[in-house]
């Protein structure tokens, strides 16, 4: 089987900021989001015939992460359009038969990491398909058995196209963004190193820790070596916590416990039908190709 894991907190962001006329439902609310997110996952059903599939949102966007470092992404300035529709999204994912997996306390993607790591121990597995651009995920990548997807560029990297992108392994990626910094999570990454740089130095040595601290020890050529290495001297802590800012937690509390627990048995039309109702998306009413109970 292959499964496919969802980030739905990604795919309601990008719907709802997508230049396309606006989606209005009950008494006027914005639905945008939601309605592009439920396209996605009707298209990912229908069209590329996902079988196994688990969705991860952010219940509330703040995490742990935010009580380690103050500038870490919060929900401060969100537009208050999309906020509102991340329950309904929820709601919308539960309606289609889809497993949800809502984070609190750790972020979506602790949670789809959590489930790779899980499933993909599971010898019926054939392949997971992380389903997001985001680089963050990459850490994940094992081989050709646990890849990111691109479904927009309709791109996938396995553990070859990792290195190629960003000129690391899957298990430096965290240690490259705290080098490089990441903007979307709210981290700056250290004076000075840029994506290649950090590329070089970390394909030699693997780790922040593992990199000499005087350049003069550096085997790998890099130009300005010598004030890059005495600003990760004298920036080490704030390395290290960028790190732990990157890296997945791999113990988000998810109930499935076996790959076949993801399984969709198509979707309950009743459930379905009075979601499309509620909210004003008639024309997503009927767009289920599988219903739940049908042979």
């Amino acid at each position: 089987m292959q499964i496919h894991l969802i980030d739905a907190t990604y795919e309601l962001f990008r719907a709802h900021y997508a230049p396309r006329p606006p989606v209005r439902g009950t008494d006027d609310i914005a639905l945008s989001g939601v309605s592009g997110l439920c396209d996605q996952l009707l298209y990912l059903l229908r069209e590329e015939g996902a079988t196994h599939v688990g969705c991860a949102t952010d219940r509330v966007i703040e995490s742990f992460r935010n009580d380690l470092y103050p500038g870490y992404k919060s929900s401060a300035g969100m537009d208050p359009e999309l906020l509102a529709q991340f329950p309904i999204a929820e709601e919308a994912i539960e309606a289609l038969g889809l497993v949800l997996w809502p984070m609190v306390e750790v972020e979506a993607d602790d949670a789809i990491g959590t489930a790779a790591a899980r499933f993909g121990a599971d010898p019926a597995v054939e392949r997971i398909l992380i389903c997001t651009p985001d680089k963050d995920m990459a850490q994940c990548v094992v081989g050709e058995r646990i890849v990111l997807r691109d479904r927009r560029r309709q791109i996938t990297y396995d553990e070859a196209g990792v290195l190629e992108k960003w000129g690391v392994e899957p298990a430096s990626i965290p240690d490259w963004l705290a080098l490089v910094g990441d903007t979307s999570d709210g981290f700056p990454g250290l004076p000075g190193w840029g994506a290649k740089s950090a590329a070089a130095v970390l394909r030699r040595y693997g780790s922040i820790d593992a990199i000499p601290a005087k350049a003069s020890e550096w085997d790998v050529k890099v130009s300005g070596a010598v004030r890059l290495a005495a600003v990760l001297v004298e920036q080490q802590a704030d390395a290290l916590l960028y790190r732990t800012l990157a890296r997945l937690r791999l113990d988000s509390p998810l109930p499935q416990e076996t790959a076949a627990d993801l399984e969709w048995h198509g979707t309950p039309r009743a459930t379905w039908e009075a979601f499309c109702d509620r909210w004003g998306l008639a024309r997503l009413r009927d767009r289920p190709h599988r219903w739940a109970g049908d042979a």
